[in-house]
């Protein structure tokens, strides 16, 4: 990997290109944490913003740009930023491209929160229809003249239903709008999003992509004069990447590849027991037969489904808190796409805030709960949870 403006470390060298001690070639990209970089004089200074170099860390940072250089190449596409969360790489890409009278056609099941800021935005004049992203029909109903984004999840969280990207692609395009696809579930590891028609992908580098717990960062990919849009309003926005969590990420990414196929090996697994376990009413995981999207989820991604499932366990939040209890090696968690497996209650969690009947129309339940699947030994994996079930079984018979 060759990092954008890397010239500018020869400067400590007076111009010479090869450093006798290799300073400036290391196995590992430095960290950058300067602020700001000198410059020599005015011309230096006018020099270093004509080639985008580094001057102020808000504008451009190495760290940052290495990052980017990765998911540009990850998610074949022209170019990305890097924001400092995924909620900042949603929010900042809308806003760059919305103005007020736009409309937006976004799917009903989408991440709470990616909700809730999609309803802020009628306070700058943009309306919001959310609808069922798998009912072609419904999605083409909607759109009007003034639709100019249509957005949806690849997979949604919590409820994992399988957006089919070339369809609703080919809807937006035939409308002159733009397909915003957040690709977090199942990363450009198992799937790209761009070359099956959307026209800008976000992730959350916080979840697989780092992979480590110890990250929020996030990304937004697409053609080069539509991350030119964005990255103008996120400079003054100030939701750029911090250099630390840009380095930590990018350490992660590198082995993004092994651990997404071992975390969709382990899921599937996972969710073939759970679907056979008396105490299990349903599983959502689009790797099973059972799921809705099954077949469109088989071609899509190439019988490979991620890391993610959710399902509803049989009775009251008294039998939930004790299979969470239960539980040893998963744990809870308000995060995602760790190397450990963690498990999560939708209601009390990502859609805490959402009405109890737009929880009823998405299919959340107060039984649902969300896996986040990790890169554990499989069979151990199935055995936590097994155990865990059996004391609820116990419990009962007592």
């Amino acid at each position: 990997m060759t990092y954008k403006n890397e010239q500018n470390t020869n400067i400590l060298y007076k111009g010479n290109k090869i450093n006798p001690n290799r300073v400036s070639d290391p196995e590992v990209m430095p960290l950058y944490l300067s602020t700001a970089h000198n410059v020599a004089d005015l011309d230096d200074l006018q020099n270093t913003y004509d080639r985008k170099g580094y001057a102020y860390t808000r504008s451009h940072n190495a760290n940052r740009d290495g990052i980017a250089e990765l998911m540009t190449y990850l998610e074949q596409s022209e170019n990305s930023v890097i924001t400092n969360t995924g909620m900042s790489a949603i929010s900042t890409t809308l806003l760059a491209l919305l103005t007020s009278g736009d409309h937006v056609v976004a799917d009903k099941t989408l991440y709470g929160e990616s909700i809730d800021f999609l309803k802020t935005l009628s306070k700058y004049g943009i309306l919001v229809d959310f609808v069922d992203i798998t009912n072609l029909d419904e999605v083409a109903s909607v759109i009007n003249a003034n639709t100019r984004i249509l957005y949806t999840e690849t997979v949604s969280n919590p409820m994992m239903t399988v957006a089919n990207i070339k369809a609703i692609a080919d809807l937006a395009h035939s409308h002159q709008s733009y397909l915003i696809v957040d690709n977090t579930f199942m990363t450009p590891v198992l799937f790209h999003a761009l070359t099956d028609g959307a026209d800008v992908v976000i992730n959350s580098l916080t979840k697989f992509a780092n992979g480590h717990g110890d990250v929020t960062l996030g990304s937004i990919s697409a053609k080069a004069e539509i991350i030119e849009k964005i990255y103008n309003l996120q400079v003054l926005l100030g939701t750029t990447g911090d250099p630390f969590d840009s380095w930590l990420a990018t350490r992660g990414i590198r082995t993004l590849d092994l651990r997404v196929k071992k975390q969709s090996s382990n899921a599937l697994s996972l969710a073939t027991f759970l679907e056979n376990h008396q105490l299990i009413s349903k599983v959502y995981y689009a790797g099973l037969k059972s799921h809705p999207q099954h077949d469109l989820a088989e071609a899509q991604f190439s019988n490979q489904y991620g890391g993610m499932l959710s399902f509803e366990l049989k009775g009251d939040r008294q039998t939930i808190n004790k299979f969470l209890q239960e539980l040893n090696l998963t744990k809870y968690a308000m995060t995602l796409g760790g190397i450990r497996t963690t498990i999560s209650h939708p209601v009390s969690s990502s859609h805490y805030d959402t009405p109890e009947e737009e929880k009823a129309k998405i299919g959340i339940t107060d039984q649902l709960l969300r896996v986040s699947v990790g890169i554990e030994d499989e069979a151990d994996l199935i055995h936590d949870f097994e155990y865990a079930l059996s004391q609820i079984e116990l419990e009962e018979g007592e």
